[in-house]
Order: C-alpha cells, then sequence, then structure tokens
C-alpha cells in the first residue's frame, strides 16, 4: 500500500461526532499497551501521526485518520489494564461498542493482540462480541520482535489454535516484519 497522504482528523468521544465524510472505515482496537498507535505510525510510515505512550490507557477518544483522501484507520481506546476510574473504563466500552456495532461504514475490525502474552480472556471477549454481531475482524499479533524465533513460532502455534477459522497476522512496530501482509490483509476489506 502506497501512502500518498495520511492526516488526522478529528477525535470523538460520542456518536454523533462521527467525520462527515461518508467513507470506508478500519477500526483498531486491543488491550491498553498492545501498541495500536505505534502500530498506525509504521504501517502510514509516520513517526508521531498517531500519538505514542508507554503508559496504559493513553488513548482515550476515537482517532480518526484520513488516508490517501479515500479511507479511514480509526484507533479506539483500549480495553483491559487502565489506571482511569472504573465509570471512564465503562464510558469507554460503551464508545467502543456503540462505534462497532453502529458504523455503516465499518469494513474491518483489526483486533491487536500482544505475542508475549497470547489471547488473554479480554481479547477473547472481543472475538466473541464481534462474532456475535456478525463482524469482519482479522488479529494481528503484535511485539514479534521481543520475542526469540522459538518462543514466537510456539505464541503462533499457540494463537493459531486458538482461532483457527480467523485470518491472524504477526506484526513487529519496531523492524516492520509483517507489514506489507498486514496491508494486503485490510486491501481486502476497502
Amino acid at each position: 500500500m502506497k501512502i500518498n497522504n495520511a492526516e488526522f482528523v478529528k477525535s470523538v468521544a460520542s456518536l454523533d461526532q462521527l467525520p462527515e465524510k461518508e467513507l470506508p472505515q478500519i477500526a483498531f482496537v486491543g488491550r491498553s499497551n498492545v501498541g495500536k498507535s505505534s502500530l498506525l505510525n509504521k504501517l502510514l510510515g509516520r513517526k508521531r501521526l498517531a500519538l505514542t505512550s508507554g503508559t496504559p490507557g493513553k488513548t482515550r477518544l476515537i482517532n480518526f485518520f484520513l488516508i490517501n483522501h479515500t479511507f479511514y484507520l480509526v484507533d479506539l481506546p483500549g480495553y483491559g489494564f487502565s489506571k482511569a476510574p472504573a465509570s471512564m473504563m465503562q464510558s469507554w466500552k460503551s464508545l467502543i461498542e456503540g462505534y462497532l456495532s453502529k458504523s455503516s461504514f465499518l469494513k474491518v475490525v483489526v483486533v491487536l493482540i500482544d505475542c508475549r502474552h497470547g489471547l488473554m480472556d479480554s481479547d477473547l471477549q472481543m472475538i466473541e462480541w464481534l462474532r456475535y454481531y456478525n463482524k469482519p475482524f482479522i488479529v494481528v499479533a503484535t511485539k514479534i520482535d521481543k520475542l526469540s524465533r522459538q518462543q514466537l513460532q510456539k505464541q503462533q502455534q499457540y494463537i493459531y489454535h486458538q482461532l483457527p477459522q480467523s485470518p491472524v497476522y504477526s506484526f513487529s512496530a519496531k523492524t516492520g516484519a509483517g507489514k506489507e501482509k498486514l496491508w494486503q490483509g485490510i486491501i481486502k476489506y476497502l
């Protein structure tokens, strides 16, 4: 995928603030600190388009990025660990579920999991939710550069075994490994 233009459009805190342009949307979701912003930056060939942080739970709004003036990449708040109050985490959950269930322009959900930890209960809950509502999704195992080759093979087999009928990609935001294959998987839905 050749990226000629990538720009931050807006952050939204409620569904009535969604962008007015009716373009296809690719949503990225995952546990807090799974590397969503780093993955987006690497996919887009930008260093700081999506803001990254070492603090889990930094993305608190739905962030829209317009790509090549033809589609959006959508960065959703992380689920799982966060130091935010329970009421705020519940509002994020409602925002995420509302967006995923009501966006008529959503083409696919990219579910990120940390390859070092495999599928956690919250990841499985998200995948089951997507299946229940018949939302197309692909899974990306991130941070593959943090494992030895042997550890990576073991984790990949474990993930594939748990999701035998789902597309699963491996990705490193540090090295860019898996970038082209992931773009190929995403483009199928545009």
